[in-house]
C-alpha cells in the first residue's frame, strides 16, 4: 500500500499548502480520503480523477470536503463536453454515461450536498451541475459501518468532534492504515489506531484540547499509536509550516511513540506495510 499526501494543512491552504486530502493505492485500487480546498488540483497533478474507485469523507467541515465540487465538475467534464460538440475539445461520438465514483461521507449529508451543487451553477451546461448525482455515487455512512470496494476494506470509528466525524480503517492485501480525519481525546482513537501498520493522526495543537471541539495535539497522537500498537505514526493537519512549530511536534512525539514517527508534508509518499 502506498499513502501519498496531497496536502496537510489544518484549516484553510496556506503558503501553497492544501488542505487535507490523502491518496490511498492498494496496488490495485485507489482511493482519496477527505477532499480539502486545493485537493483537487494537487490530485490533477497525479494522474485523471477518473481512476479513483472511492472517495471517503471523514466529516464536512470545509477544511476537509470543499473541493468535492470542482473534483465532480472535473468528473463530469468528459460527458458535459460530449453533449456540447460546439466545444473544441469535444470528443468524437456520441455521449456516454460517465462511472460515477462512490463516495462515502456521514450520515445525513446528502441534502447538504444536493443544495450546495444548486447553488453554483453553470447554466449553459447543466451536467456540470450533477455533481452528487452524477459524478458521484453518494453513500451514507455510520460510525461502525464497513464496507469494501475492490481489494481494500473500509471500518468507520466514531471519534470526538464538533462536527459528527468518523476515522477510517483501511485494510488492504498490502498493508493497513488509519485514519483519524479531526478528533479530541477519546476512547475511539485507541480502538481506530489498534493494530494497524500506519496511524495517519491529525496534531493541530501544542497541548491537549480540553474543550468541546476536539482535536490533537503530537503528544496525544503519539499515545495512542502507542497504545494501539500501530508499525508507524504520521503527524498532519498542521496550523503551521513552521521549521520550528514541527520539530517541536515531532520531538513530541517521539518521546512517548517507540517506532518512526513522521511528518506530513504535500507530495510525501511513504509505503505502508512493508
Amino acid at each position: 500500500m502506498q499513502l501519498t499526501v496531497l496536502g496537510c494543512r489544518g484549516g484553510m491552504p496556506a503558503n501553497g499548502q492544501p488542505s487535507s486530502g490523502y491518496l490511498v493505492d492498494s496496488g490495485r485500487n485507489k482511493f482519496l480520503l477527505d477532499c480539502g480546498p486545493g485537493i483537487a488540483t494537487a490530485l490533477s497533478d497525479e494522474f485523471d480523477a477518473s481512476v479513483l474507485d472511492a472517495v471517503i469523507i471523514s466529516h464536512l467541515h470545509v477544511d476537509h470536503c470543499y473541493d468535492l465540487l470542482p473534483l465532480g465538475k472535473t468528473l463530469l467534464s468528459p460527458l458535459a463536453l460530449a453533449h456540447y460538440p460546439g466545444a473544441e475539445t469535444a470528443p468524437a461520438g456520441p455521449p456516454a454515461e460517465l462511472p460515477m465514483v462512490p463516495l462515502y461521507v456521514p450520515a445525513g449529508s446528502r441534502s447538504m450536498l444536493d443544495t450546495w451543487a444548486s447553488l453554483l451553477t453553470i447554466e449553459t451546461m447543466p451536467l456540470l451541475d450533477r455533481v452528487f448525482d452524477g459524478a458521484f455515487d453518494v453513500r451514507e455512512y455510520e460510525a461502525g459501518d464497513t464496507f469494501t470496494v475492490g481489494d481494500s476494506t473500509f471500518e468507520m470509528v466514531g471519534l470526538k468532534h464538533a462536527k459528527t466525524n468518523c476515522g477510517t480503517r483501511v485494510t488492504t492485501p498490502s498493508g493497513s492504515l488509519a485514519y483519524t480525519g479531526d478528533t479530541g481525546v477519546c476512547d475511539g482513537l485507541v480502538r481506530l489506531a489498534d493494530g494497524m501498520d500506519l496511524l495517519l493522526a491529525e496534531a493541530s495543537l501544542e497541548r491537549t484540547d480540553l474543550g468541546a471541539h476536539g482535536h490533537l495535539c503530537a503528544a496525544d497522537a503519539a499515545r495512542a499509536a502507542a497504545r494501539g500498537n500501530v508499525g508507524e505514526l504520521m503527524l498532519t493537519h498542521f496550523p503551521s509550516n513552521d521549521d520550528v512549530w514541527l520539530k517541536a511536534r515531532l520531538a513530541e512525539a517521539v518521546e512517548l511513540f517507540p517506532r518512526r514517527v513522521h511528518l506530513a508534508t504535500p507530495g510525501a509518499r511513504i509505503t505502508v506495510g512493508a
